[in-house]
């Protein structure tokens, strides 16, 4: 599970969490532009761009993209 830094929040009070990109690139030690470059490919987790054009990755989608690519290994 991916542990977040002291004073991170969900973007609301439900239910589901989001992570940031910086966080989801920091999980799997990867670059900015790995992520990028899977997102272009379609490879990437589901997205979600809020208006000022951040992405979140809800850490439902990310679990099941993480157990994906393990199907694929």
């Amino acid at each position: 599970m991916v542990k977040r830094p002291v004073g991170a929040k969900a973007l609301h009070d439900g239910p589901e969490e989001f992570l940031t990109l910086a966080e989801f690139c920091k999980a799997l030690k990867i670059s900015r532009q790995t992520f990028y470059d899977w997102r272009q490919k379609g490879t990437a987790p589901t997205c979600h761009v809020l208006p000022n054009r951040q992405i979140r990755i809800a850490l439902a989608d990310y679990k099941a993209w993480l157990n994906e690519r393990k199907d694929v290994a």
